[in-house]
């Protein structure tokens, strides 16, 4: 594994998306103390990775917790890569407020990244956060607003490859609605 510290960081970040919360936990941990100095390390990426993790754990409120130092930070451009601001500690905190149960928090969140299209660009994020959006609407009981939101991503994602697991996913949610 690459030893620069934009890999590690999206390095630690995917490990902890994906469960591997040890590795994830240990890479965050050598960068914490790595760049003990570098601001958007310590306040906007180590943040947002240990928010992750908490997720996986089932603690969405200690998540946010985790995200509440990343708030002054979030609407930026990190200077590691990627090059452009990719609002990942908004998404992160609007999962973690949907794995806490709290719909209008998250859609709260969701939205915040699809107000900024600009700051998000064509990183993924901009277009699950519609998902996202639907989701949260769908738990905050708005069925309605949920049902505008699935066809926004579903929308987006119209030439994806149709085999593509959240794809399949939102379609099928998306049917429960009509």
């Amino acid at each position: 594994m690459s030893s620069r510290p934009d890999i590690e960081l999206l390095a630690a970040l995917a490990l902890a998306r994906i469960g591997e919360t040890v590795q994830s936990s240990a890479l965050a941990d050598k960068l914490a103390a790595q760049f003990d100095r570098d601001t958007m390390i310590q306040a906007y990426w180590l943040p947002t990775i240990r928010a992750a993790i908490a997720i996986n754990r089932g603690d969405g409120q200690k998540a946010v917790e985790l995200l509440r130092v990343a708030s002054e930070y979030e609407l930026g451009e990190p200077m590691q890569s990627p090059s452009h601001g990719t609002m990942y500690p908004v998404y992160v905190r609007g999962e973690a407020y949907l794995r806490a149960g709290d719909g209008e928090q998250a859609a709260t969140e969701f939205q915040k990244i699809i107000d900024h299209r600009g700051i998000v660009a064509n990183f993924p994020l901009g277009a699950l956060a519609r998902l996202q959006l639907g989701r949260a609407y769908r738990l905050a009981g708005d069925v309605g607003k949920a049902r505008e939101a699935y066809p926004a991503f579903l929308v987006t994602w119209l030439n994806a490859d149709p085999d593509i697991p959240i794809l399949k996913q939102a379609k099928a949610e998306y049917a429960k609605l009509k």
